[in-house]
């Protein structure tokens, strides 16, 4: 036992102080019970707190967010394959709410889809470092929490400076913020005119910066030349209402009245990649126009003969279905181009992408293995993605994995438009709305037809003008003649 003693004595004066001692530590030097590690390279950290008393921790620990009572960061998760950075959409939550595990706090937006992120910490919400309408890149904080089990400070200073304690020189630099008392809003609003908040005197309670003191400054630095549209708003309440006015922030606040600038986010990033991409791919038009007089009849027989009222008819599904039919004739047309290796890959599946303008911008979610799928299933399927699309509450599934799109412009009310091609896919078709026009019989007599104008983009590099020619004319047949849709269908 002696010569355990005297060895455990010089690791202890020989090494770096671990806080660690075989006789019981000095009132000084006592501190709650905590979770022995080992001996690691981490560095030991000592926080004082007058009201808390001594806390040891480790510098892994406090990353791990497994210690209660700290501080711990919440990123943002990845999100989707390929997906490096998202738009935050709104809070659920506010600083200072007491979360569960797995609750909601905020939602983002991809290039693919809506996500709500969950909270992976029971505790309270201390600081949100992001406001509605920032691009936040995977891997960034998104707010700061105090873990279940803290003594939340009660005063607002001293939660300021336990903030400036956790918060890097990097991370100062880069958000301008850190340590700052101010609401997501006032933070947002300096960040539009690239002010420091820690150079802006608060006037607020504890020194809280408000909408006020940053306009003030703006002002004093010449950044804002006319200060009499602020002096008689309602105290800031047009920029503390909600992330829909974040993006009139700049306009409002500009010299130049009328002006707006607006940055695509969201689906609205993706339709200028993917635009972009295809812009540079050889690609024609083949024009056809379609008899859809069996098809209105065929709708309203649906229709008269519905027995679910949550379904709607439409002319759409038919479209889906028999294109699918004329798909498994001319397979090409349901193909992808790999361009490194120069190969073509017919699609097994008929993943029929149907394009739809939502107040979020341009999006195109695909109905999947329409081969197998009724046209009662389609048209189910259908109204399931029209309502997710409306809502932004798309899944990646949704959109990802189209095989080919159909661009319904008719539902606006154009006749024909020349649809660019959804890359990797090589064919994508616009069809306009069905109208009544007089045709001519052998005769000389007029008659009423009610014709559908259709357009086919194709891929030069992979199809050519004879086989969109056939394939279109097999697609015509089927929609003129239902009866051999229905000899067809699987």
């Amino acid at each position: 036992m002696m010569i355990v003693r005297r060895v455990w004595h010089k690791l202890v004066r020989s090494s770096t102080p671990r806080f660690l001692c075989p006789y019981p530590a000095p009132a000084l030097l006592r501190a709650p019970k905590l979770p022995f590690t080992g001996y690691t390279n981490n560095s030991i950290n000592i926080k004082i707190e007058s009201k808390v008393g001594w806390r040891l921790f480790s510098s892994q620990a406090l990353a791990d967010g497994g210690m209660s009572g700290r501080i711990v960061d919440v990123p943002l998760a990845q999100t989707g394959e390929g997906i490096a950075e998202c738009e935050l959409l709104k809070w659920f939550v506010k600083e200072g709410d007491e979360v569960e595990d797995f609750q909601p706090l905020c939602e983002v937006q991809s290039d693919k889809a809506t996500i709500e992120i969950t909270s992976r910490y029971k505790g309270k919400v201390a600081q949100f470092l992001y406001v509605p309408g920032d691009i936040v890149k995977v891997g960034e904080t998104l707010l700061k929490m105090v873990v279940e089990g803290a003594q939340v400070p009660t005063q607002k200073h001293d939660f300021t400076e336990n903030i400036i304690s956790h918060c890097s020189e990097g991370e100062v630099n880069k958000s301008k913020t850190c340590g700052v008392l101010s609401t997501p809003a006032v933070r947002h609003l300096g960040k539009q005119y690239d002010i420091n908040l820690n150079d802006v005197h608060g006037s607020g309670k504890d020194g809280r910066v408000l909408k006020e003191d940053i306009i003030k400054h703006a002002i004093q630095k010449g950044i804002i030349k006319d200060s009499s549209g602020f002096e008689n708003a309602d105290s800031g309440d047009q920029f503390l209402r909600g992330e829909e006015d974040y993006s009139y922030v700049s306009a409002e606040l500009g010299s130049q009245p009328g002006d707006k600038t607006i940055p695509l986010r969201g689906f609205q990033r993706t339709m200028v990649k993917t635009m972009s991409m295809a812009a540079k791919v050889p690609h024609f038009h083949y024009v056809e126009e379609i008899n859809c007089d069996a098809l209105v009849e065929l709708k309203e027989s649906f229709q008269n003969n519905n027995t679910e009222p949550a379904v709607k008819h439409t002319f759409l599904p038919s479209l889906i279905k028999s294109l699918s039919v004329a798909i498994s004739k001319y397979p090409w047309i349901n193909s992808r181009f790999n361009e490194d290796t120069m190969e073509v890959i017919l699609k097994g599946s008929h993943n029929i992408g149907i394009a739809m303008a939502t107040p979020s911008g341009l999006v195109v979610p695909n109905i999947k293995n329409v081969q197998s799928l009724s046209i009662l299933e389609i048209t189910k399927e259908l109204l399931r993605l029209q309502q997710l699309a409306l809502a932004n509450k798309l899944n990646p599934e949704d959109i990802t994995g189209g095989t080919i799109t159909l661009s319904n412009i008719g539902a606006i009310g154009g006749k024909f438009g020349a649809p660019i091609l959804n890359l990797p896919e090589v064919a994508i078709i616009a069809i306009g709305r069905i109208q009544k026009v007089a045709h001519f019989a052998d005769d000389g007599n007029a008659y009423p037809v009610s014709v559908m104008t259709v357009n086919i983009g194709a891929d030069h590099r992979v199809l050519d003008g004879a086989t969109v020619a056939r394939f279109c004319n097999e697609w015509k047949q089927l929609i003129e003649k239902p009866e051999l849709l229905m000899l067809l269908m699987r």
